[in-house]
């Protein structure tokens, strides 16, 4: 976790108790909330803390209350005092920041033609944390590999469960080789800059040395891009669920690519329940499904399924 980069993006007011965090609790850090008149909110491991004297804390009384001037002054350091230059980021309603931590903005929404035009008047900022945790995927990459050959896979996971920081960890690993599998061309597609954490176009998170990115593009599109200019024998894309993607889904898989892919969900059977996804499911294109689930931490459970919903694996993460 990129301390230094967040620092950076508060005001004098609000990054004093970011010192008071012990190295665990910022690996841990995952969400700072400001909104105008309320108090402010951090997240640190799915657990929610106010601000009371730079100190976190519990209670929601008599703490820290986030100004007009701490949301000026956030946006103003976010978007380096030239907030108009990042028009279409204020369409999609965030910015990307150094660090490659995601920086979501509401407020007045101006509409023009039946489409968003831009945002002005923000008073509510989120900013979420960006995580590697290199290695949290060694213990599923053997479940994803059949023969030296890359499967199918389909990763499912409720919210803040670690989908997409699993997902990053396995693009990586697959880009840069291990042990006896040699590094392969990996295609990602980064609707929402959250799997490479671009800044000027630059991934701020490792994803390896043989990862072609496409940053801030519709999956769909994004996809079909992927095959037609780039090659890769992996395609990884985040949260599928639309009817377009599984056409383009389908595009790739035809055209001989391994796709990796996440979706939210609680469950394998909830995801097969959903219109859309039932459909892809169906066609029995996916040879593992990996679900996520959180009891002591983020995504510490993952359940291996495959091609035929059988169980194969139940993994504890730190025991």
């Amino acid at each position: 976790m990129k301390k230094e980069t967040i620092e950076k993006i508060l005001t004098t007011d609000l990054r004093g108790w970011l010192s008071s965090l012990n190295n665990e609790e910022l690996q841990l850090l995952q969400e700072i909330r400001l909104r105008t008149n309320k108090p402010l909110i951090i997240r640190i491991d799915n657990k929610e803390y106010f601000l009371h004297d730079n100190n976190l804390w519990k209670d929601d009384e008599d703490v820290y209350i986030v100004t007009e001037k701490d949301i000026k002054d956030t946006i103003e350091f976010i978007s380096n005092y030239s907030l108009y230059a990042f028009e279409d980021e204020l369409r999609n309603g965030y910015i990307t920041v150094d660090g490659g931590h995601r920086v979501g903005l509401a407020g007045k929404v101006i509409v023009e033609n039946n489409k968003v035009k831009t945002m002005k008047n923000i008073t509510c900022i989120n900013i979420r944390i960006s995580h590697e945790i290199k290695g949290c995927s060694n213990r599923v990459i053997p479940y994803i590999l059949q023969d030296n050959r890359i499967l199918h896979t389909l990763i499912i996971s409720p919210p803040r469960c670690g989908k997409t920081t699993l997902l990053r960890d396995i693009v990586r690993q697959l880009s840069n080789g291990f042990k006896s599998n040699k590094g392969i061309t990996v295609g990602v597609v980064d609707e929402r800059s959250e799997i490479g954490g671009c800044y000027r176009g630059i991934p701020q998170n490792d994803i390896g040395i043989r990862t072609d990115i496409l940053d801030g593009c519709p999956k769909t599109e994004g996809m079909l891009m992927l095959i037609r200019s780039m090659s890769p024998q992996v395609i990884a894309v985040d949260e599928i669920g639309s009817s377009n993607d599984i056409e383009a889904i389908d595009f790739v898989i035809n055209a001989g690519c391994k796709m990796i892919c996440t979706v939210h969900g609680s469950s394998l059977v909830e995801v097969k329940n959903k219109p859309i996804l039932e459909k892809l499911i169906g066609k029995n294109i996916f040879e593992r499904f990996i679900v996520l689930e959180s009891k002591n931490g983020i995504g510490d459970i993952k359940k291996i399924y495959d091609k035929q919903f059988k169980l194969m694996s139940i993994v504890i993460e730190n025991q």
